[in-house]
């Protein structure tokens, strides 16, 4: 399996590596900095550099068969390429710091709206969440003042892992509805917004709520008869 190191070190901009496998979807590495899609977070964007010169784009990130079987996507027409080969992987920096600024703010939008979370989902502009309200309304000005009260806290964000046992034993981590974390590896990787929010998730975030910078909420819609949606972006942006 490929060694995430992306897990220990978001900021982690680029690995030297090699390529460990190859098939019609793209290739594995050794190790790599690339954020493979999941949990509504999308999978990074970036360039394999080569030791013969040659510089490949890497156009997306998937999971394989298991959560730590990362797939680069190649850019089309990309040369043929032979395991073992040396590789210098680098991603797109400015893409993925916008999704973990944004992945760091919907936790605490987990905290300002305290409802059970039915989908979300990031982008490199937005992000949302659906929550089971029961039908209650939100307030768009009071759930943007709470975020930002948040962001301005400045606190710490940090991962831990827990046993899944443990996890068992806390079913109120969990806040969403519609996916479980992965199960059968015997831990979990807890996120945790000290003081603010603590739930299972596998992406990747901001090392301070500060650096998320100010936000908006750009719109609160229904979506069903107990559902709302929240639509979040960077203020200034919409």
């Amino acid at each position: 399996m490929t060694q995430l190191l992306f897990r220990d070190d978001a900021y982690l901009r680029a690995c030297e590596t090699r390529v460990v496998d190859i098939d019609a979807r793209g290739i594995r590495l050794e190790a790599t900095v690339f954020y493979a899609s999941a949990g509504g977070q999308p999978g990074d964007t970036g360039k394999l550099h080569f030791e013969d010169g040659a510089v490949i784009g890497v156009i997306d990130t998937i999971k394989g068969e298991d959560p730590d079987d990362v797939i680069h996507v190649l850019a089309p027409g990309s040369p043929a390429l032979q395991p073992g080969m040396g590789v210098r992987a680098e991603i797109d920096w400015a893409r993925r710091y916008r999704h973990m600024r944004l992945h760091t703010c919907m936790h605490l939008l987990c905290a300002a709206v305290p409802y059970a979370v039915t989908g979300g989902q990031i982008a490199a502009d937005k992000a949302r969440l659906d929550f089971d309200t029961q039908g209650d309304a939100l307030d768009k000005a009071m759930v943007a003042a709470r975020l930002n009260e948040l962001v301005a806290r400045g606190a710490p964000v940090r991962a831990r892992w827990i046993s899944e046992a443990e996890l068992a034993e806390s079913p109120q981590l969990v806040r969403t509805m519609s996916v479980r974390p992965p199960s059968g590896q015997g831990h979990v990787r807890l996120l945790e917004v000290i003081g603010i929010d603590l739930q299972p998730c596998g992406g990747t975030h901001v090392g301070n709520t500060a650096e998320i910078g100010q936000v908006a909420v750009l719109k609160i819609e229904s979506k069903g008869r107990q559902n709302r949606r929240v639509v979040i972006g960077f203020a200034g942006e919409a």
